[in-house]
C-alpha cells in the first residue's frame, strides 16, 4: 500500500510539473526563467533599408554608388575625365579675335634674336621673332635660315614640329623656332658661323641675326635643320 500511494504522488507532481510548462509557454514565458521577456523577431533587409538618407542600396560585398568625380563626363562618356586646363606644351590659339584675317608678319615687324640651347656640346638654338609691330601679324611656316655663303639652299625644316594652324601674334607677342646646329661629334665638320641670315614665309627679308655665344657657333650641313615658327616649344613635336 505505501509503494503504491507512493507512485501516485510521484505521478501527480510530474503532471503539475508538465501543466505549469504549457502555461508558461502559452504566455510567451521561458521555463528555465519565467522573468525573461521573448526575444524581438530579427529585421529583415527590406525593413532595414535607409529610404530617409537617400543611400544607393548595393547587393552583398560590392561598395556604395559615390559620387562622380569634379570634372568626369557622366553618361555614355563615363570613366573618362575632361581636363580643366590645356596641357603644356600644347600650341595655344591667339587671344585676338580677328587673327584669321590677320596680315603675314614681314621682318621690320619682328625682332628676331637667337639663344644657344642645353650643352655643352650645343647642338641647338632658340630663334624667337617678337611682335614689334603694334598690330596682329602672322607667321607662316618655317623660318628661312642660311648660315653660310657657300651653301645657298636654306636650312631644311623638319615636318613633325609643323603646327595644326599658322602662327598669329598679337603686338608683343613672342614666337619660337628650334633650329639644330649639329650632331655634336668631334669628327664632323662643323663650319664657324658668327651671323647669320633670317627671311620669313611670303618673301620678306632677310635679316641678319648675331649667332650668340662669344665666338659664334659651329654648324654642320649635314645634320643641320630647323623647326617650324610655334607660340611655344613642345615636347615630342620639336624634338629632332
Amino acid at each position: 500500500m505505501r509503494t503504491t500511494h507512493r507512485r501516485r504522488t510521484t505521478a501527480l507532481a510530474a503532471t503539475g510539473t508538465a501543466a505549469l510548462a504549457l502555461v508558461l509557454t502559452a504566455c510567451g514565458g521561458n521555463p528555465a526563467d519565467s522573468g525573461t521577456a521573448a526575444a524581438p523577431a530579427p529585421t529583415t533587409a527590406a525593413q532595414s533599408t535607409p529610404a530617409a538618407t537617400g543611400a544607393t542600396t548595393t547587393s552583398a560585398g560590392t561598395a556604395p554608388n559615390t559620387a562622380a568625380p569634379s570634372g568626369a563626363k557622366t553618361g555614355a562618356g563615363a570613366g573618362t575625365s575632361t581636363p580643366s586646363a590645356r596641357p603644356t606644351g600644347a600650341t595655344l590659339a591667339p587671344a585676338d579675335p580677328a587673327a584669321a584675317s590677320a596680315p603675314l608678319c614681314a621682318v621690320k615687324d619682328v625682332a628676331i634674336s637667337a639663344a644657344l640651347q642645353d650643352g655643352p656640346p650645343y647642338t641647338h638654338l632658340v630663334l624667337t621673332a617678337k611682335n614689334t609691330s603694334g598690330h596682329s601679324c602672322r607667321l607662316s611656316e618655317y623660318p628661312r635660315i642660311r648660315f653660310l655663303e657657300s651653301h645657298r639652299e636654306n636650312v631644311p625644316a623638319v615636318a613633325k614640329s609643323r603646327p595644326a594652324a599658322p602662327v598669329v601674334l598679337t603686338a608683343g607677342a613672342p614666337a619660337y623656332a628650334l633650329v639644330k646646329l649639329s650632331d655634336g661629334g668631334v669628327h664632323e665638320n662643323n663650319e664657324p658661323v658668327t651671323a647669320f641670315s633670317v627671311a620669313l614665309d611670303g618673301g620678306s627679308g632677310p635679316a641678319t641675326v648675331k649667332a650668340p655665344g662669344n665666338g659664334g657657333i659651329a654648324v654642320d650641313p649635314a645634320a643641320w635643320a630647323t623647326g617650324y615658327w610655334t607660340y611655344e616649344l613642345r615636347n615630342g613635336a620639336d624634338d629632332f
